[in-house]
């Protein structure tokens, strides 16, 4: 079984994709002016999607199991 990651990295991990989560959120407003773009703004909306899943996986590592 692997070990996790120490909380310092899992946290680091985290700020840096949300980080990219909000960039792409500015991009993507700046894409919906231009309809021409309508590929490009679906990628980057599925993107999104997925680093929001990515933060929130990363996110319920941090929180330790508690027992039943």
């Amino acid at each position: 079984m692997s070990e996790l990651p120490p909380f310092a990295e899992i946290s680091q991990r985290i700020a840096e994709l949300r980080a990219e989560h909000r960039s792409l959120d500015e991009r993507i407003g700046r894409l919906a002016a231009n309809p021409d773009d309508e590929l490009d703004a679906k990628r980057l909306k599925k993107r999104k999607l997925q680093l929001r899943d990515c933060i929130t996986r990363l996110e319920s590592m941090l929180i330790p199991d508690e027992p039943a």
